[in-house]
């Protein structure tokens, strides 16, 4: 597959009900890499064994595959693209005014609907780590376990692994080896629980349950704390009410809970306090509302936020120069009339 060749179709999706840039790389999906080609940063990522290839203007997402209503359906359900979100930012700004106030710079901010295998899995790995290592475990992982789907100028991409392929006898020394630590543990035991509770028609059955009981059946597995098990019940399980709470969300809870000032770590009773509180503000899609304050709370996503300002600032100064213009063209032809109408009072002085 060459990018200088490929065939764009189109839906219709304004970014103020997904923004690219922010839904795939606040720390929901792993596995999306980004590149340019011409005026369009592109994102590209395997789903369903499959390459795909998105981008997106202000009114439309792009992507490349053959007329196929089954592949338009697959990607709408990805997206959750069901979901009113702009209605939905209306409805929290309403009740939330520090969300008013980050929400014109963070729109778009969409949950996905993830395979809950590669979810579970690449949240294992998410444990004491950082954005960037977790992409590259994943990554890592995928190279090892799973099966090459697609060449894409020179770089070779792959499927996620089965939970056979990473029950395999050896999978935690291997993955140890290429710098995993004890998650590597937790990846094999868990993937050997889920086969014998039913393999992945399991995990896709908490779908149909409700939350806390869904997030018992999840603690149960290896590596899987309340916080893993929220994300994935978030992203993966139709739980759009779950509140995964970290470091930044801690932080974050503060400026509504001013009393957890005073607390210096997120017990089972902090967790809770801090999702409830949540839910009470937001409603049925707490996790959702959420996440949009997650992501404007993240390093990496700033510069979004100021390509924003940016943009009103040369809206600014685009009107500023209009402006500007239109002021010289008055100013000229008042100069132009004037200079008119002495020329015909001397003509009529030189007359008499």
């Amino acid at each position: 597959m060459n990018l200088n060749k490929l065939r764009w179709r189109k839906m219709k999706c304004s970014k103020k009900e997904l923004r690219l840039d922010i839904t795939l790389k606040c720390g929901q999906s792993f596995r999306w890499k980004t590149t340019e080609t011409g005026d369009d940063d592109l994102f590209i990522g395997v789903l369903d064994r499959k390459l795909h290839i998105l981008k997106q203007d202000d009114k439309h997402l792009f992507y490349n595959s053959p007329e196929d209503e089954n592949y338009d359906k697959m990607l709408q359900d990805y997206f959750n693209m069901d979901v009113n979100l702009e209605e939905l930012y209306k409805q929290w700004s309403q009740v939330d005014p520090i969300f008013l106030e980050i929400s014109s710079s963070y729109p778009g901010v969409r949950m996905l609907k993830q395979d809950p295998v590669e979810n579970l899995f690449s949240f294992i790995c998410s444990a004491n780590n950082n954005i960037q290592r977790i992409s590259g475990m994943v990554e890592n992982m995928c190279k090892e376990y799973g099966e090459k789907v697609e060449e894409l100028d020179g770089e070779e991409y792959y499927s996620f692994p089965s939970l056979e392929a990473l029950s395999k006898k050896g999978v935690e020394e291997r993955l140890r080896a290429l710098g995993f630590g004890y998650r590597a543990k937790y990846i094999e035991e868990s993937a050997r629980k889920i086969l014998a509770r039913g393999g992945a028609p399991w995990l896709f059955s908490l779908r149909n349950v409700e939350y806390k009981k869904a997030k018992e059946e999840l603690l149960t597995l290896s590596g899987i704390g309340p916080k893993v098990a929220d994300c994935i019940l978030l992203m993966s399980l139709d739980q759009p009410s779950s509140v995964p709470v970290d470091t930044h969300v801690f932080q974050i809870a503060k400026q509504y809970l001013p009393h957890l000032n005073n607390t210096k770590t997120v017990t089972s009773k902090v967790y809770t306090e801090i999702g409830d509180h949540f839910r009470g503000l937001y409603g049925e899609y707490a996790g959702w509302a959420h996440s949009v304050l997650f992501s404007a709370d993240l390093r990496h996503l700033q510069s979004l936020k100021q390509t924003k300002e940016c943009d009103d600032v040369k809206e600014k100064k685009c009107s500023s120069s209009l402006s500007d213009k239109k002021e010289s063209k008055n100013a000229v032809k008042r100069k132009t009339d004037k200079s008119d109408k002495a020329s015909k009072k001397k003509k009529k002085t030189k007359k008499n």
